[in-house]
């Protein structure tokens, strides 16, 4: 792709594809019919620039209704836009769930990570891709996690048109993919999100009370549910109060940093550049984590309430959801929810008339898990390639468009419903003085009953599983996905707490749990995670980029041979280990090599 905009012409569906999310073009600089007059000056093009953001929906329009990304197509979003058709192509290829080569319109992602290889994943891809061949109408592409593991093996049917359909089929096999692939309006309808908590309607449970109980699509019963309560508190606290409360109730960030909220908070609240920002990371990508699509799938008001709550504690006017590409459903709900609040005057110029303006824009991904990295995030949505930045300047200094932001995930945000609600100290006083209140754990693998789980933290590990039912035969534990490590089946005294984790050598990261019996083959497991972080990596530093391909090489020579033959590649892999954990610029390469060196120390996994 060339920095000047080639000959290719975009067909009228593309044009139209385009032209449904921006309007018609208003002159032939934005590519419109040519006129002699138009191109005397360039009208509106500081406007256009001003709407780079606008790339990566631009790119959305086309491949939904399309199914891949043309030069022509790519030409004219550039125009709509002046964007160089060079770094566009360069946004476009960044992505998993792009293509700018032709494929078939339609294109089923079969789930082949962690909890899904464990379920089988291998045989059901190599069924799939028999039955689907060449000339079938359908690619078959091997997709890392859906965020579907507690009903694995899952697989995702999407289907490019206008609109574009989308069928969910998990668990899944060979026919049921087919199937969901061949037609997927009508493929059988999604289960509900409580079939995902194990404990709903469990009048104990705080963050997931609602879940099963309220009707995940009415405005009136998530109120008559205790809704908009915390907001209400919030406005009569006013901002200050507001993250008085949460620094009081020492919420730490559920993402698996663990940075206190309230700090954060407090630090973008008292910057004096504006705007401010808020952005809500839903791009939840760690293998083994689906709480964060439980919760906007069966409590989405309960997000925006939140994410207003936290717009007014940090004077930020406009909030931002960042969405997986890969949650057709969770979108669906979102988006519907959004729109209600609105038509309600929950969002807008003057929320229950207190004179606060704030609205809630909702950004998909498109298949990236470095933009999970909160200015990866920050670069994607502004319409770059989801590369993490060089810190400092810190996002509550100069984040979204280079103003001061807050960025949270979703379960740390709708824990700031209880705290206003029930009050600081009350929330404090669940789970432990360094870790507290609830905690959602993502349970999957081999166990009777996977889903999410609400514990209040300090629950121990062996306690989790036992509410999940594991089995005879446990192998290992892993905590906190693939950037997490291994646990022995004679350490489920483990605290689930992050300080209790910390001292036994492990992470609890975002909340997965994934148990793993006899029956699970430990190498390829572990090739499966290097596969994952060299496929992941953005390539922008050399410890990560170059790293995650060693870790790979060498992990697949040792599951060729084993014993003493493999002590070269092992010591390889530390000393790979450690440079990508000391240099690399994000989490991505800092963790690559974590659950791969627990497996070895722990485990034994070579032995």
């Amino acid at each position: 792709m060339d920095l000047h905009f080639g000959d290719s012409k975009p067909t009228d569906d593309e044009r139209a594809a385009v032209d449904a999310l921006f309007g018609p073009p208003q002159s032939s600089w934005e590519g419109a019919d040519r006129s002699d007059a138009d191109l005397r000056w360039a009208r509106g093009g500081r406007e256009a620039r001003d709407r780079r953001d606008l790339l990566l929906p631009g790119l959305h329009a086309i491949s939904d209704r399309i199914g891949w990304i043309s030069e022509g197509a790519l030409g004219y979003l550039c125009r709509r836009l002046t964007v160089p058709p060079a770094e566009a192509y360069g946004v476009a290829t960044f992505y998993a769930m792009f293509s700018v080569a032709p494929r078939p319109a339609t294109v089923l992602h079969v789930c082949t990570d962690l909890a899904c290889t464990a379920a089988g994943a291998p045989a059901l891809c190599a069924g799939i891709e028999s039955r689907l061949g060449p000339g079938s109408g359908v690619a078959v592409e091997r997709s890392p996690c859906l965020g579907l593991c507690e009903r694995a093996p899952a697989a995702l049917a999407v289907k490019a048109g206008d609109p574009v359909r989308t069928a969910v089929s998990a668990p899944t096999s060979v026919e049921a993919a087919v199937l969901a692939a061949s037609a997927p309006g009508s493929a059988p309808e999604e289960r509900p999100a409580a079939r995902a908590v194990p404990q709903a309607g469990d009048p104990s449970l705080i963050l997931l009370n609602r879940v099963g109980v309220a009707d995940p699509s009415s405005l009136d019963d998530y109120r008559a549910h205790g809704g908009y309560t915390a907001l209400r508190r919030a406005f009569a606290l006013g901002p200050a109060g507001v993250i008085r409360e949460v620094t009081d109730s020492g919420l730490l960030g559920r993402g698996g940093a663990a940075f206190p909220t309230g700090r954060k908070w407090q630090a973008t609240a008292s910057r004096p550049d504006r705007p401010h920002y808020l952005v809500c990371n839903a791009d939840e990508s760690e293998p083994g984590t689906f709480k964060d699509r439980v919760l906007m799938e069966g409590d989405p008001y309960a997000l925006v309430e939140a994410m207003t709550v936290a717009g007014y504690a940090v004077g930020a006017h406009k909030g931002y959801l960042y969405l997986r590409g890969e949650y057709p459903r969770a979108l669906h709900r979102m988006q519907y929810a959004v729109d209600r609040a609105r038509a309600r005057g929950l969002l807008g110029d003057d929320i229950l008339g207190q004179g606060y303006a704030f609205d809630i824009e909702i950004r998909r991904g498109a298949g990236a898990y470095v933009c999970g990295e909160e200015t990866a995030l920050f670069n994607s949505i502004e319409g770059y390639r989801g590369e993490p930045r060089s810190k400092p300047p810190f996002p509550v200094e100069k984040g979204l468009f280079g103003k001061p932001t807050v960025e949270n995930n979703v379960e740390t945000l709708v824990n700031v419903l209880p705290i206003l609600t029930m009050g600081a100290p009350a929330y404090a006083a669940i789970g432990t003085s360094g870790s507290t209140g609830p905690k959602l754990f993502c349970v999957s693998g081999t166990v009777e009953h996977p889903g999410v789980y609400e514990l209040p933290f300090g629950a121990t590990l062996g306690e989790l599983l036992a509410l999940a039912g594991v089995g005879a035969g446990l192998r290992a534990v892993l905590l906190g996905g693939a950037a997490g490590g291994f646990v022995r089946p004679d350490e489920l005294d483990v605290p689930l707490t992050f300080e209790g984790t910390r001292e036994a050598g492990t992470t609890l990261g975002s909340g997965v749990v994934m148990a793993f019996d006899d029956t699970v083959p430990m190498p390829r497991l572990l090739l499966r995670i290097a596969e994952f972080f060299r496929d992941e990596s953005c390539g922008q530093c050399v410890p990560c980029r170059v790293g995650t391909v060693r870790q790979e090489e060498a992990l697949h020579r040792i599951a060729e041979r084993t014993g003493a033959d493999a002590a070269d590649d092992i010591a390889l892999l530390r000393e790979v280990g450690r440079a990508m954990r000391d240099a690399s610029i994000c989490g991505l390469g800092q963790t690559a090599w974590n659950a791969v060196e627990s497996a070895i120390d722990r485990l034994g996994a070579y032995e």
